[in-house]
């Protein structure tokens, strides 16, 4: 018998997210915290950073970016949340700009699942340069592997 599949989680701006929602991934888990985060210009860092640990913010699912505010974390709602160890997500879809944010965590996330992966947004375009992926892959082959 087949098991439950993992579902995809997204962190984003309104555009990002609200395509994905509108394409059937926005899923609430068993403690009704949802799958994605909507980040717009007053979220703080650590917001993000405890989302992409995560995954559901103490304030709800929207949530607004600003770089320079950093509030501290509340252990004690989050821990229930761990949405890198949430056994239901496959993969973290991540808009590359908001990954900048919090590279240090990214980095930091060592396992293949979930997968975390960097796409574009309507307002900034895709760097493969700045992709923590490739630049993982580039260091697995030589030049003369990629001729």
């Amino acid at each position: 018998m087949a098991g439950r599949g993992k579902l995809i989680a997204v962190i984003g701006d309104e555009d990002t997210v609200t395509g994905f929602l509108l394409g059937g991934i926005g899923e609430l888990n068993k403690n009704r915290h949802p799958n994605f985060l909507v980040v717009e210009k007053d979220t703080t860092i650590n917001e993000i950073e405890d989302t992409f640990r995560s995954l559901g913010s103490v304030s709800g699912s929207v949530a607004e970016a600003n770089p320079s505010q950093h509030d501290p974390p509340l252990w004690d709602e989050i821990d229930s949340w761990q949405f890198l160890n949430r056994d239901d997500i496959g993969i973290i879809l991540i808009n590359q700009y908001i990954a900048e944010m919090v590279r240090h965590a990214l980095d930091a996330h060592q396992q293949s699942i979930p997968a975390v992966l960097e796409i574009p947004s309507k307002e900034h375009p895709y760097d493969a340069a700045k992709d923590s992926i490739l630049r993982r892959a580039r260091g697995m082959f030589t030049a003369e592997d990629l001729r």
